[in-house]
């Protein structure tokens, strides 16, 4: 929890307000699904002072090669669809964060995004399925 902290404190917002409906978002959810992530969710962070981000995107995969797999393809389709590489990348072995500042994608293994439980930190931002 300590490094999803660090990475997200250590950059800023762009000025430019996302919503579901921009290309950057769409796609971060279409590589996603191209890669099996399974329970995708975003929680919409704009109407919260204190939040780092507009959206962050969170998804499981089922192991670790998995995890990889989503957040390459997650990087690729990004760069190729909308020309915009991420802020920063942080892989580990049951969690990766991909930042694109305005969004902010973790990719949990199952038992770990259970243990950190981000939706329940953020419980007051609007949430979608995908």
């Amino acid at each position: 929890m300590e490094k999803i902290i660090n990475v997200l404190q250590d950059r800023t917002k762009s000025p430019s307000r996302l919503t579901r409906n921009t290309k950057l978002f769409k796609t971060t959810i279409k590589a996603i699904k191209e890669k099996k992530g399974e329970g995708i969710v975003s929680l919409d962070l704009k109407k919260i002072d204190e939040a780092v981000a507009d959206y962050f995107v969170l998804c499981e995969a089922n192991s670790n090669i998995q995890l990889k797999a989503i957040a390459d393809n997650l990087v690729d389709e990004v760069e190729k669809e909308c020309g915009e590489k991420p802020y920063h990348v942080e892989f580990g072995e049951t969690w990766t964060l991909v930042d694109y500042v305005n969004i902010v994608v973790h990719i949990f293994q199952k038992e770990q995004r259970l243990f950190y439980n981000l939706e329940s930190l953020w419980e007051d931002a609007p949430r979608a399925e995908h």
